[in-house]
């Protein structure tokens, strides 16, 4: 567990080594500087939990050294040693913010106080904000919008697994809400008043990924100028949200499947092993069973972190959601409560294909109401790709249609039945002839109760069942 570290700065050498022992002798980690200019050199290269500076030092003096503290990280608390003669100088830095001050010659019982009080209020603030965020994630759960039984079958899903440990993969294509139902997991979990880390694998450059993830040590690599605490460490007592992991290499993909079977991490640079208590959630747009075969995803990961899979559909999928998502957005974008949509618009909306997922809906809305001029959201508002959607040549069609009617619902149940027959059940394959993605194959099965004959399951031989994979 790492120690706290509190950083001297007094131009006395003597006063510096007292200090120094008897801090050291209480457990702290002790950095110490001989003027202003060095102590936050030091600060910018090692960090520090807490800073102890005189306030009179030739050059620079312990209010400018308590301004530029301020800038680095203002987290930091900063307590004032002043002698006689220099108390106004130590009332005016508490005035800018100093947690106190303690007049030469000082009692040594009296500065660990002092400096335990300042480490608790520094605690109290990190608590705080760890509380704000996770009632954020409490309302995310709120945030999410469940008409269609799609949705509603993924919110029970959260409701039913927020509460465990259990590992969770959320699948859908970009745009679709996976990072608001992890959001919603962690919220809804023991872990809710930890911290919820964030990273989207994607969106790091590759040569970064593995110090953002584990942390360095000094010296590492050229630019490490301090030790860096890393996002699963980060992340201890709560969750981290691997966003976008079918994008991390495969050498940092055995470093994540360690982390997940052993609980700790290795900083880049460094052979010490870190303990890390972490709720791993991940999320990605691509199909990982196909990249499992282009040997671009480690299948031992993909099982490892598949133990709940939650597929998202796509907003094409659950129609059902675009009124309510649509009111939901324009509260939220602060459109006026009279505004009303005109029919035809939300026709528009109602059909369109959305390839952006309910985030390409928000950025509509969003553009539509700067342009709207009247108490109604007019076809006019609209973009131009949702007011005149692009027009697709229709395919073939594998059905005569016959002139009684037919029911769609029995059409996609004997297309779906149709190609598992003719690729012998295996559900990849079948998935693949139809242009979708194996585990919406799994889910329209599910929706039309179908399963393999003389099975309980309509699993493929040699991979895992639908009730393992969603």
């Amino acid at each position: 567990m790492r120690r706290t570290k509190i950083l001297i700065i007094d131009d006395d050498e003597s006063l510096r080594r007292v200090l120094e022992y008897n801090l050291a002798q209480e457990g702290y980690a002790v950095l110490t500087a001989a003027s202003g200019e060095q102590g936050l050199d030091h600060l910018r290269k090692e960090g520090a939990d807490l800073v102890v500076t005189d306030v009179r030092m030739a050059g620079m003096d312990g209010l400018r050294v308590m301004e530029e503290v301020r800038k680095l990280d203002p987290s930091i608390q900063v307590i004032i040693l002043t002698a006689f003669g220099t108390i106004e100088m130590a009332v005016e830095a508490m005035k800018a913010g100093a947690f106190h001050y303690i007049s030469k010659p000082f009692n040594r019982d009296e500065l660990k106080l002092t400096i335990r009080k300042a480490l608790e209020l520094k605690a109290l603030e990190k608590e705080n904000v760890v509380l704000r965020q996770a009632l954020k994630s409490r309302n995310d759960m709120e945030n999410i919008v469940a008409e269609s039984p799609g949705m509603q079958q993924i919110v029970e899903m959260v409701r039913r697994v927020a509460p465990t440990e259990t590992t969770v993969l959320i699948l859908g294509e970009s745009g679709t809400g996976k990072e608001l139902v992890a959001r919603a997991l962690h919220g809804l979990s023991p872990r809710g008043r930890g911290p919820f880390v964030a990273v989207n694998c994607a969106a790091i450059p590759e040569s970064l990924l593995e110090s953002e993830l584990f942390g360095h040590v000094k010296g590492a690599f050229t630019g490490a100028i301090r030790d860096r605490v890393g996002k699963f460490e980060a992340a201890d007592g709560g969750t981290i949200f691997l966003d976008e992991i079918g994008e991390m290499r495969l050498d940092l993909q055995v470093k994540i499947l360690r982390c997940l079977e052993e609980r700790v991490v290795e900083r880049v640079g460094d052979n010490q092993l870190i303990r890390v208590d972490v709720r791993v959630l991940a999320a990605t747009n691509k199909d990982l069973t196909k990249a499992i075969q282009a040997g671009e995803f480690r299948e031992e990961l993909y099982y490892r972190l598949n133990v709940v899979p939650l597929a998202i559909p796509p907003l094409r999928e659950r129609r059902e959601d675009i009124r309510a998502l649509t009111q939901h957005f324009l509260k939220n974008l602060g459109a006026p409560p009279r505004l009303t949509i005109a029919p035809d618009a939300f026709r528009a909306l109602e059909t369109y294909d959305w390839p952006g997922n309910v985030r390409e809906l928000e950025n509509a809305l969003e553009r539509a109401l700067i342009f709207q001029r009247a108490d109604t959201l007019a076809m006019t508002d609209l973009p131009e790709t949702i007011r005149v959607p692009r027009v697709r040549e229709s395919p073939a069609l594998p059905v005569s249609l016959p002139e009684a009617g037919l029911s769609l619902e029995e059409v996609e149940k004997g297309l779906i039945l149709r190609a598992l027959q003719k690729h012998d059940w295996n559900q990849s394959r079948a998935a693949r002839y139809l242009g979708i993605t194996r585990h919406t194959l799994l889910y329209r099965m599910d929706k039309h109760g179908i399963e393999r004959p003389g099975s309980r399951s309509a699993g493929d031989e040699g991979e895992p069942k639908p009730d393992a994979q969603g």
